[in-house]
């Protein structure tokens, strides 16, 4: 019996602490031992990098030779197994949440990513060929040389339905599925036991990758608004739960961690662009965050040109 209740005090949880916790399953979620799923951060760090940030690095060093423009290239096979790998790792991600969450809600989020991301697949395959054929990202659409040749002049306007799949609608159902489903994960990712909100040295290692691909997605996806709201829905979250005693777990710690440094990125890549007035009549507005993409064809493709020749 003595010994029952200096484990109890030891663990500091008093009956009516536990009680404001909520309902039994947060109770028990809370009270579960935190551990870093860093088998997972590690494989989900590297397959983006590989699969998605992979990508347009293959397609700047890959020989036209090995794939011909009518069949699909060595990027639109890794857009492809990256819309397989993904959505199984995000369900894997699901079962390690603390508290169990909504089902349906996840499912549709997986159903719509995917969706999403083979839209962006099919106008991302199209966009590299006209890449090829000396499209300028960093152009609009119709001032495009390449785009003004074309006849008859009603082309134009499907070349435009096919961008607003591709940057628009197809972005949108890939990544605020993604994000929505990272801020439900980390509603999850908190627990009462201080000694345990600290991160170890495996996740320090991942948060500069994790990091630096958050921005990719921002920058190069165009998707501030649904990242910013993820962000500050998770300070919220923090706000909330640390009025009622609760604090970030290592995995819900290495998630704010990893969209902070992202926010850090691309305040100082705005800052670096702010006065490139080519990127600022493409970007016009308060929203302004170039895509990397863009300043690659605005500035370093034919350097890149002239080396490889």
């Amino acid at each position: 019996m003595p010994t029952v209740i200096r484990k109890r005090q030891n663990c500091g949880l008093s009956t009516t602490f536990l009680s404001r916790c909520g309902s039994r399953e947060l109770r028990e979620s809370c009270l579960t031992p935190d551990q870093f799923h860093s088998c997972f951060w590690c494989c989900f760090t590297l397959q983006n990098w590989l699969l998605d940030i992979g990508r347009p690095v293959i397609t700047i060093f890959c020989p036209l030779d090995w794939f011909p423009l009518n069949k699909p290239s060595a990027a639109d096979y890794c857009h492809m197994l990256y819309n397989i790998t993904t959505p199984f790792l995000l369900l894997k991600l699901m079962e390690r949440s603390p508290k169990t969450l909504p089902r349906s809600a996840m499912y549709l989020c997986i159903i719509t990513f995917v969706m999403g991301s083979s839209i962006h697949l099919l106008g991302e395959s199209i966009n590299q060929r006209l890449l090829i054929s000396g499209y300028q990202t960093h152009l609009t659409l119709r001032e495009n040389p390449i785009i003004k040749s074309i006849t008859p002049h009603t082309l134009i306007d499907s070349f435009e339905l096919l961008q607003y799949y591709d940057e628009s609608l197809g972005l949108c159902m890939w990544y605020v599925p993604l994000f929505l489903i990272l801020f439900l994960y980390f509603t999850g990712c908190f627990t009462i036991v201080k000694a345990e909100k600290k991160m170890p040295v495996s996740a320090w290692i991942l948060l500069g990758p994790s990091g630096l691909y958050y921005w990719y997605l921002v920058t190069e996806g165009q998707i501030f608004i649904p990242f910013i709201f993820t962000f500050f829905a998770m300070m919220a979250t923090v706000l909330h739960q640390k009025r009622k005693g609760f604090l970030p777990d290592s995995n819900g710690l290495f998630l704010l961690y990893s969209f902070s440094i992202s926010l850090f990125l691309v305040s100082v890549w705005v800052a670096c662009l702010w006065n490139d007035k080519v990127l600022r009549k493409k970007y016009p507005g308060v929203m302004y965050i170039p895509e990397p993409w863009a300043l690659y064809t605005l500035h370093l493709r034919d350097k890149h040109t002239t080396l490889t020749d």
